[in-house]
Protein backbone atom coordinates (compact mmCIF):
# COMPACT_ATOMS: atom_id res chain seq x y z
CA UNK A 1 0.00 0.00 0.00
CA UNK A 2 1.78 3.10 -1.26
CA UNK A 3 1.52 5.38 1.69
CA UNK A 4 3.94 7.80 3.18
CA UNK A 5 6.50 6.41 5.56
CA UNK A 6 5.75 7.66 9.07
CA UNK A 7 7.91 10.63 9.99
CA UNK A 8 10.40 10.67 12.81
CA UNK A 9 9.07 11.46 16.28
CA UNK A 10 8.64 15.15 17.05
CA UNK A 11 10.57 16.67 19.92
CA UNK A 12 7.52 18.67 20.98
CA UNK A 13 6.00 17.50 24.28
CA UNK A 14 2.77 15.53 24.06
CA UNK A 15 -0.25 17.16 25.66
CA UNK A 16 -0.87 15.90 29.18
CA UNK A 17 2.30 13.83 29.32
CA UNK A 18 5.67 14.29 30.96
CA UNK A 19 8.97 13.79 29.11
CA UNK A 20 9.79 10.13 28.74
CA UNK A 21 12.52 8.59 30.82
CA UNK A 22 15.71 7.69 29.06
CA UNK A 23 18.31 5.07 29.75
CA UNK A 24 17.53 1.60 31.09
CA UNK A 25 14.08 0.30 30.06
CA UNK A 26 11.48 -0.44 32.71
CA UNK A 27 11.80 -3.81 34.40
CA UNK A 28 8.90 -6.18 33.95
CA UNK A 29 9.98 -8.99 36.24
CA UNK A 30 9.78 -7.10 39.55
CA UNK A 31 6.73 -6.93 41.79
CA UNK A 32 4.34 -4.01 41.42
CA UNK A 33 4.73 -1.14 43.88
CA UNK A 34 2.30 -1.83 46.70
CA UNK A 35 -0.80 0.28 46.61
CA UNK A 36 0.04 2.17 43.41
CA UNK A 37 -3.04 0.90 41.60
CA UNK A 38 -5.39 3.30 43.34
CA UNK A 39 -2.82 5.95 44.17
CA UNK A 40 -2.68 5.20 47.90
CA UNK A 41 -0.78 2.71 50.02
CA UNK A 42 -2.04 -0.66 51.04
CA UNK A 43 -4.89 -1.08 48.50
CA UNK A 44 -5.15 -4.00 46.11
CA UNK A 45 -6.24 -4.29 42.48
CA UNK A 46 -9.79 -5.15 41.43
CA UNK A 47 -9.94 -7.97 38.92
CA UNK A 48 -13.60 -7.77 38.03
CA UNK A 49 -14.34 -10.84 40.12
CA UNK A 50 -17.23 -10.76 42.61
CA UNK A 51 -16.47 -10.70 46.30
CA UNK A 52 -14.03 -7.79 46.52
CA UNK A 53 -14.20 -5.06 49.17
CA UNK A 54 -15.47 -1.54 49.17
CA UNK A 55 -18.74 -1.76 47.25
CA UNK A 56 -22.36 -2.76 47.66
CA UNK A 57 -22.98 -6.48 47.54
CA UNK A 58 -19.34 -7.31 48.20
CA UNK A 59 -18.55 -10.10 50.69
CA UNK A 60 -15.46 -8.51 52.19
CA UNK A 61 -13.07 -10.91 50.47
CA UNK A 62 -9.83 -9.09 49.44
CA UNK A 63 -9.47 -8.39 45.75
CA UNK A 64 -6.68 -10.27 43.96
CA UNK A 65 -3.58 -8.35 42.96
CA UNK A 66 -2.78 -8.66 39.26
CA UNK A 67 0.41 -10.48 38.40
CA UNK A 68 3.17 -8.69 36.51
CA UNK A 69 2.16 -10.22 33.18
CA UNK A 70 -1.55 -9.62 33.78
CA UNK A 71 -1.03 -5.96 34.63
CA UNK A 72 1.22 -5.39 31.62
CA UNK A 73 -1.32 -7.04 29.31
CA UNK A 74 -4.09 -4.93 30.84
CA UNK A 75 -2.18 -1.69 30.25
CA UNK A 76 -1.49 -2.64 26.63
CA UNK A 77 -5.13 -3.53 26.01
CA UNK A 78 -6.36 -0.28 27.56
CA UNK A 79 -3.83 1.79 25.62
CA UNK A 80 -4.74 0.10 22.34
CA UNK A 81 -8.42 0.89 22.94
CA UNK A 82 -7.57 4.57 23.54
CA UNK A 83 -5.26 4.78 20.52
CA UNK A 84 -7.98 3.17 18.40
CA UNK A 85 -10.45 5.96 19.07
CA UNK A 86 -8.16 8.99 19.34
CA UNK A 87 -4.99 10.08 17.52
CA UNK A 88 -1.94 8.92 19.51
CA UNK A 89 -0.76 12.46 20.25
CA UNK A 90 -4.05 13.15 22.04
CA UNK A 91 -3.62 10.26 24.49
CA UNK A 92 -1.51 10.84 27.59
CA UNK A 93 -0.04 8.58 30.26
CA UNK A 94 -2.64 10.00 32.64
CA UNK A 95 -5.41 8.90 30.24
CA UNK A 96 -3.99 5.37 30.12
CA UNK A 97 -3.64 5.21 33.90
CA UNK A 98 -7.19 6.44 34.46
CA UNK A 99 -8.67 3.98 31.95
CA UNK A 100 -6.77 1.11 33.60
CA UNK A 101 -7.78 2.15 37.13
CA UNK A 102 -4.10 2.54 37.95
CA UNK A 103 -1.79 5.36 38.93
CA UNK A 104 0.65 7.25 36.73
CA UNK A 105 3.72 5.83 38.58
CA UNK A 106 2.45 2.29 38.02
CA UNK A 107 2.26 2.85 34.25
CA UNK A 108 5.85 4.13 34.32
CA UNK A 109 6.82 1.05 36.32
CA UNK A 110 6.00 -1.08 33.27
CA UNK A 111 6.83 1.29 30.41
CA UNK A 112 9.46 4.06 30.27
CA UNK A 113 7.00 6.41 28.54
CA UNK A 114 4.08 6.76 26.19
CA UNK A 115 6.15 5.96 23.11
CA UNK A 116 6.99 2.51 24.48
CA UNK A 117 3.40 1.61 25.31
CA UNK A 118 2.24 3.01 21.95
CA UNK A 119 4.69 0.84 20.04
CA UNK A 120 3.73 -2.26 22.03
CA UNK A 121 0.03 -1.54 21.42
CA UNK A 122 0.77 -1.06 17.75
CA UNK A 123 2.55 -4.41 17.55
CA UNK A 124 -0.53 -6.01 19.09
CA UNK A 125 -2.78 -4.30 16.53
CA UNK A 126 -0.41 -5.29 13.72
CA UNK A 127 -0.62 -8.96 14.67
CA UNK A 128 -4.39 -8.73 14.77
CA UNK A 129 -4.58 -7.04 11.37
CA UNK A 130 -2.17 -9.53 9.80
CA UNK A 131 -4.29 -12.40 11.08
CA UNK A 132 -7.32 -10.97 9.29
CA UNK A 133 -5.70 -11.76 5.93
CA UNK A 134 -5.65 -15.47 6.75
CA UNK A 135 -8.37 -17.34 4.89
CA UNK A 136 -8.81 -21.04 4.04
CA UNK A 137 -8.09 -21.78 0.36
CA UNK A 138 -11.62 -22.99 -0.31
CA UNK A 139 -14.07 -21.69 -2.87
CA UNK A 140 -13.70 -19.00 -5.58
CA UNK A 141 -10.76 -16.66 -5.18
CA UNK A 142 -12.77 -13.44 -5.36
CA UNK A 143 -15.12 -14.67 -2.63
CA UNK A 144 -12.18 -15.49 -0.39
CA UNK A 145 -10.79 -12.00 -0.92
CA UNK A 146 -14.23 -10.54 -0.26
CA UNK A 147 -14.25 -12.15 3.20
CA UNK A 148 -10.68 -10.97 3.83
CA UNK A 149 -11.54 -7.38 2.90
CA UNK A 150 -14.59 -7.52 5.11
CA UNK A 151 -12.39 -8.30 8.12
CA UNK A 152 -9.81 -5.71 7.02
CA UNK A 153 -12.40 -2.91 6.71
CA UNK A 154 -13.92 -3.97 10.01
CA UNK A 155 -10.52 -3.35 11.61
CA UNK A 156 -10.14 0.00 9.82
CA UNK A 157 -13.55 1.10 11.08
CA UNK A 158 -12.96 0.09 14.70
CA UNK A 159 -9.41 1.53 14.85
CA UNK A 160 -10.08 4.61 12.71
CA UNK A 161 -8.04 7.47 14.26
CA UNK A 162 -5.08 5.26 15.15
CA UNK A 163 -5.10 3.59 11.72
CA UNK A 164 -5.21 6.96 9.96
CA UNK A 165 -2.46 8.50 12.11
CA UNK A 166 -0.17 5.54 11.48
CA UNK A 167 -0.60 5.41 7.70
CA UNK A 168 -0.51 9.17 7.17
CA UNK A 169 2.76 9.39 9.11
CA UNK A 170 1.71 12.63 10.76
CA UNK A 171 1.74 11.48 14.36
CA UNK A 172 4.39 12.73 16.76
CA UNK A 173 4.59 9.13 17.99
CA UNK A 174 5.73 7.81 14.60
CA UNK A 175 9.16 6.13 14.59
CA UNK A 176 11.19 3.50 12.80
CA UNK A 177 9.55 0.90 15.07
CA UNK A 178 6.04 1.96 14.08
CA UNK A 179 7.09 1.90 10.43
CA UNK A 180 8.38 -1.65 10.86
CA UNK A 181 5.02 -2.75 12.28
CA UNK A 182 2.98 -1.56 9.30
CA UNK A 183 5.60 -2.95 6.91
CA UNK A 184 5.12 -6.36 8.53
CA UNK A 185 1.36 -6.08 8.00
CA UNK A 186 1.90 -5.27 4.31
CA UNK A 187 4.29 -8.18 3.93
CA UNK A 188 1.80 -10.56 5.55
CA UNK A 189 -1.00 -9.33 3.27
CA UNK A 190 1.24 -9.69 0.20
CA UNK A 191 2.24 -13.26 1.03
CA UNK A 192 -1.31 -14.31 1.91
CA UNK A 193 -2.70 -13.03 -1.40
CA UNK A 194 0.05 -14.66 -3.43
CA UNK A 195 -0.69 -17.87 -1.53
CA UNK A 196 -4.33 -17.69 -2.64
CA UNK A 197 -3.22 -17.35 -6.27
CA UNK A 198 -1.28 -20.61 -5.74
CA UNK A 199 1.27 -19.94 -8.48
CA UNK A 200 4.57 -21.84 -8.19
CA UNK A 201 6.71 -18.86 -9.23
CA UNK A 202 4.91 -15.50 -9.13
CA UNK A 203 6.50 -13.11 -11.63
CA UNK A 204 7.93 -9.73 -10.60
CA UNK A 205 5.05 -8.10 -12.48
CA UNK A 206 2.47 -10.04 -10.48
CA UNK A 207 4.19 -9.24 -7.19
CA UNK A 208 4.14 -5.57 -8.14
CA UNK A 209 0.44 -5.80 -9.00
CA UNK A 210 -0.36 -7.26 -5.57
CA UNK A 211 1.70 -4.60 -3.77
CA UNK A 212 0.03 -1.82 -5.76
CA UNK A 213 -3.40 -3.20 -4.90
CA UNK A 214 -2.53 -3.34 -1.17
CA UNK A 215 -1.39 0.29 -1.38
CA UNK A 216 -4.64 1.21 -3.10
CA UNK A 217 -6.64 -0.53 -0.36
CA UNK A 218 -4.82 1.55 2.28
CA UNK A 219 -5.38 4.83 0.46
CA UNK A 220 -9.02 4.04 -0.26
CA UNK A 221 -9.59 3.08 3.38
CA UNK A 222 -8.17 6.39 4.57
CA UNK A 223 -10.39 8.31 2.18
CA UNK A 224 -13.40 6.31 3.31
CA UNK A 225 -12.64 7.07 6.96
CA UNK A 226 -12.68 10.79 6.17
CA UNK A 227 -16.27 10.92 4.85
CA UNK A 228 -17.79 7.39 4.83
CA UNK A 229 -19.97 8.42 1.90
CA UNK A 230 -19.86 4.90 0.43
CA UNK A 231 -21.52 1.98 2.28
CA UNK A 232 -18.95 -0.37 3.76
CA UNK A 233 -20.22 -3.41 1.80
CA UNK A 234 -19.99 -1.45 -1.45
CA UNK A 235 -16.39 -0.48 -0.70
CA UNK A 236 -15.60 -4.10 0.16
CA UNK A 237 -16.90 -5.30 -3.22
CA UNK A 238 -15.20 -2.43 -5.07
CA UNK A 239 -11.77 -3.31 -3.67
CA UNK A 240 -12.08 -6.98 -4.58
CA UNK A 241 -13.21 -6.17 -8.13
CA UNK A 242 -10.26 -3.80 -8.51
CA UNK A 243 -7.97 -6.69 -7.65
CA UNK A 244 -9.61 -8.91 -10.27
CA UNK A 245 -9.28 -6.14 -12.88
CA UNK A 246 -5.60 -5.57 -12.00
CA UNK A 247 -4.91 -9.30 -12.16
CA UNK A 248 -6.56 -9.52 -15.60
CA UNK A 249 -4.54 -6.57 -16.91
CA UNK A 250 -1.30 -8.16 -15.67
CA UNK A 251 -2.26 -11.45 -17.37
CA UNK A 252 -2.73 -9.57 -20.66
CA UNK A 253 0.99 -8.77 -20.52
CA UNK A 254 2.17 -12.17 -19.25
CA UNK A 255 1.21 -15.27 -21.30
CA UNK A 256 2.06 -17.67 -18.47
CA UNK A 257 -0.28 -15.85 -16.08
CA UNK A 258 -2.98 -15.68 -18.76
CA UNK A 259 -2.99 -19.48 -18.96
CA UNK A 260 -3.52 -19.67 -15.19
CA UNK A 261 -6.29 -17.08 -15.41
CA UNK A 262 -8.54 -19.51 -17.29
CA UNK A 263 -8.61 -21.76 -14.22
CA UNK A 264 -9.26 -18.76 -11.98
CA UNK A 265 -12.31 -17.65 -13.97
CA UNK A 266 -13.58 -21.24 -14.24
CA UNK A 267 -13.83 -21.41 -10.46
CA UNK A 268 -15.83 -18.19 -10.12
CA UNK A 269 -19.61 -18.02 -9.74
CA UNK A 270 -22.07 -15.69 -11.52
CA UNK A 271 -23.27 -14.17 -8.22
CA UNK A 272 -19.73 -13.62 -6.89
CA UNK A 273 -17.61 -10.44 -7.14
CA UNK A 274 -16.00 -11.54 -10.42
CA UNK A 275 -19.34 -12.51 -12.02
CA UNK A 276 -20.77 -9.10 -11.11
CA UNK A 277 -17.71 -7.36 -12.54
CA UNK A 278 -17.96 -9.22 -15.86
CA UNK A 279 -21.64 -8.31 -16.16
CA UNK A 280 -20.89 -4.65 -15.45
CA UNK A 281 -18.18 -4.60 -18.11
CA UNK A 282 -20.40 -6.37 -20.62
CA UNK A 283 -23.10 -3.81 -19.91
CA UNK A 284 -20.79 -1.09 -21.17
CA UNK A 285 -21.09 -2.56 -24.67
CA UNK A 286 -24.75 -1.51 -24.69
CA UNK A 287 -23.83 2.15 -24.33
CA UNK A 288 -24.53 3.80 -27.73
CA UNK A 289 -21.36 4.11 -29.78
CA UNK A 290 -19.07 2.62 -27.16
CA UNK A 291 -18.88 -0.88 -28.68
CA UNK A 292 -17.93 0.54 -32.09
CA UNK A 293 -15.29 2.77 -30.52
CA UNK A 294 -13.80 -0.14 -28.59
CA UNK A 295 -13.79 -2.26 -31.74
CA UNK A 296 -11.72 0.38 -33.52
CA UNK A 297 -9.25 0.49 -30.63
CA UNK A 298 -9.04 -3.32 -30.55
CA UNK A 299 -8.17 -3.58 -34.24
CA UNK A 300 -4.49 -4.15 -34.99
CA UNK A 301 -2.73 -0.93 -35.99
CA UNK A 302 -2.11 -0.38 -39.68
CA UNK A 303 1.62 0.06 -40.32
CA UNK A 304 2.58 3.41 -41.76
CA UNK A 305 3.70 3.35 -45.39
CA UNK A 306 7.40 3.80 -45.80
CA UNK A 307 8.26 7.19 -47.33
CA UNK A 308 9.37 7.05 -50.96
CA UNK A 309 13.10 7.45 -51.31
CA UNK A 310 14.18 10.43 -53.42
CA UNK A 311 15.40 9.61 -56.90
CA UNK A 312 18.97 10.38 -57.82
CA UNK A 313 19.36 13.19 -60.27
CA UNK A 314 20.82 12.28 -63.63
Amino acid sequence: MASRTPSAPSSAPVRGDRPERTGRPARTGTPEPAGDEAGSAGRTVATGEPGGTGGPGRTGRPRRRLSVDERREQLIAVALELFSHRPPEEVSIDDIAAAAGASRPLVYHYFPGKQAIYEESLRRAGRELSARFEEPADGPLSERLYRVMGRYLDFVQSHGPGFAALLRGGSVTASTNTSAVIDEVRKAAHEQILGHLALPSPSPGLRLTVRAWIANAEITSLEWLADRSVPLEELQLHLVQEFVASLTLTAAREPALAAELAGFFAGERPDGPTGKLVRDLAGLLAVPGLADTLAVLAAPPVPDEAPEEPRERL
